[in-house]
């Protein structure tokens, strides 16, 4: 088992020494190209996953749908009550009058 493993290890370091050096070697656009494409792969890898665990447990994926929801409601809610209280104001200067002045209410 020890140079099973020793032979997968060596195995995996050539194969991360190769793509190092295939980098260094293709341009910049190829690499690009390479990467989308490694990228498009784990998306559509991850769909079929997910679309499996969709098929398998659909109340559980209602049940997280539903309860993403109720948390962006209740983030909205919040952010709009903070709004309301976070809202303009307006500043009212205070006039000092004299004890023989009066205004047009007669305070």
């Amino acid at each position: 088992m020890g140079k099973l493993e020793k032979a997968q290890d060596r195995a995996m370091e050539l194969i991360g020494e190769i793509g190092d050096g295939l980098r260094s070697k293709v341009p910049d656009k190829a690499v690009r190209w390479v990467e989308t494409g490694a990228a498009l792969g784990a998306l559509r890898a991850g769909s079929k996953v997910a679309g499996g665990f969709v098929r398998r447990n659909p109340v559980l994926v209602g049940a997280a749908v539903a309860g993403a929801g109720l948390l962006w409601l209740a983030a909205r809610r919040r952010n709009r009550q903070q709004g309301l209280l976070e809202g303009r104001a307006t500043r009212v200067d205070a006039v000092r009058r004299s004890p023989q002045e009066r205004d047009e209410y007669g305070v």
